[in-house]
């Protein structure tokens, strides 16, 4: 009997100790934002409109650094010069809804009154508006660079006067 408790409890310490070894597995999905309280990774503004945010988590360690513009968080990643970013998991709101869609994936158009000024908004193929001419991710980030680009020339100039 005392062999039998011996060979249980040897088995269970051995059991517990592969059980804490595990990988936990790292979640990638969209998280809840806190809107009027989180503030954006870049400017440090709250983020309060719900149909502009912008979410990229680090599929390595699952971090998440939230952004109340689809273009803070195009250039935060490569100003921070972000080893990751291409293999970040990017999750944008839907602008008529709300609703997180995957940024790799979405349509866009950029027409729009954002947070920031850069006038991009997501949308799914079955909430793109009518007549509306979608842009790809790519196309999108070329928007937002020019954008910034036209208002680092301005903000010179002003400083300049």
């Amino acid at each position: 009997m005392q062999r039998f408790k011996l060979f249980s409890l040897l088995l269970l310490s051995i059991g517990m100790f592969f059980a804490g070894c595990q990988k936990d597995k790292i979640s990638t999905a969209p998280v809840a934002i806190h809107w009027d309280r989180d503030v954006c990774e870049r400017c440090k503004m709250a983020i309060s409109e719900r149909k502009y945010a912008f979410e990229a988590i680090n599929p390595r360690n699952g971090k998440v650094h939230k952004f109340d513009d689809i273009g803070c968080g195009v250039l935060w990643m490569d100003e921070n010069k972000i080893s990751w970013k291409n293999k970040a998991v990017i999750w944008v709101t839907d602008a008529k809804n709300g609703k997180w869609i995957n940024a790799r994936n979405a349509y866009y158009t950029d027409d729009s009154i954002t947070p920031m000024a850069y006038g991009i908004s997501a949308y799914t193929k079955k909430t793109l508006p009518k007549n509306a001419k979608p842009i790809s991710f790519d196309d999108a980030k070329k928007v937002i660079y020019k954008v910034e680009k036209l208002n680092t020339e301005k903000l010179k100039e002003m400083r300049e006067q």
